[in-house]
């Protein structure tokens, strides 16, 4: 891309931006990028146009992304799960290394849901079942390896439980799973599952944060940790880009999702989704992967969940 005309690149973007979810339609990634779509034209200058392609825990869509020209004319959303693949097993790219942050947008705890017709108040009334019935409960996830996998994981592990995973491709399934009684417990974002917690057809047991969440529906749900299970694990969410952006294409894309996300509009809508603006620049955001990569290194070995996930990708 150094040798690309410098006219070329000045005119940046003369034409619609893809942005690949890599997760399937109606989850927190999803939803985010659906946000960013609306004023896109707006802030940067030309539409955004939301591509699914979900699988693999993620990996489908970040390998289509890391594989994509660094001209800006690819974008996706990104998350936690970009430094947790390469842990587990040799993926095709390395995402830490292959992409590059734009921004991040925001960060959110996982929640653990389950139907509300179900008899467990309490995140002691799903363990105490789980000890007499051990094998019995499945929990859906977003995939092998993903950040709501590795949540429940530690979950079982910490409360000396054993409980079945069933991986899916994003948050819409995951909801239809557990609705549909397909599983006992759903680790999701609290995006996908937070209409159901108002309707009263699904309950919140545990939050996965430090703290509980900023929100009026939500906020009264305990973390893991309030419960003596020291399970802490925030999700986030951004915008990358496959690694070797032009500088000239870099700052335009940065400045104008940073003009979208810090909007009151935006702020709004992500709160209305269960979701909590954390905005970061890239320096910022490429200072956090290399800290997530060091942080989960060392969680998904020392608990033993990296083999447990090797195990299961087998």
């Amino acid at each position: 891309m150094q040798n690309k005309p410098v006219e070329t690149i000045s005119k940046y973007p003369d034409k619609p931006i893809t942005i690949i979810v890599p997760y399937s339609v109606g989850g927190s990634t999803d939803l985010t990028a659906r946000e960013l779509e609306k004023t896109a034209t707006k802030h940067l200058g030309q539409p955004l146009v939301v591509v699914n392609k979900p699988g693999g825990a993620g990996t489908i869509g970040w390998n289509e992304l890391a594989g994509a020209s660094p001209d800006g004319y690819t974008l996706g959303i990104v998350a936690n799960e970009i430094v947790l693949h390469p842990l587990y097993s040799q993926t095709k790219y390395h995402y830490p290394t292959a992409l590059e942050p734009v921004v991040q947008i925001s960060s959110v705890s996982s929640v653990l849901a389950v139907q509300a017709k179900q008899p467990w108040q309490t995140l002691d009334d799903l363990v105490a079942y789980a000890k007499e019935h051990p094998g019995q409960l499945k929990f859906a996830h977003g995939g092998t390896g993903s950040i709501n996998h590795v949540v429940g994981e530690m979950f079982g592990k910490t409360a000396g439980i054993t409980i079945e995973q069933v991986p899916f491709r994003g948050g819409g399934e995951i909801t239809a799973a557990l609705l549909g009684g397909h599983v006992q417990i759903a680790v999701v974002g609290p995006a996908a599952i937070k209409e159901h917690v108002k309707s009263g057809t699904v309950r919140i047991l545990a939050v996965s944060g430090e703290q509980r969440l900023n929100d009026p529906v939500l906020g009264n749900v305990p973390t893991f940790k309030e419960q003596g299970l020291d399970v802490v694990c925030t999700y986030w969410i951004g915008v990358g880009a496959p690694k070797g952006l032009p500088a000239e294409v870099k700052a335009k894309l940065a400045a104008g999702f940073k003009e979208i996300i810090t909007s009151p509009e935006f702020k709004t809508n992500q709160e209305k989704l269960g979701l909590q603006l954390d905005y970061l620049d890239q320096q910022a955001a490429a200072a956090k992967w290399l800290e997530e990569g060091q942080k989960f290194a060392k969680v998904v070995q020392e608990t033993g969940i990296a083999d447990l996930i090797k195990a299961q990708k087998k």
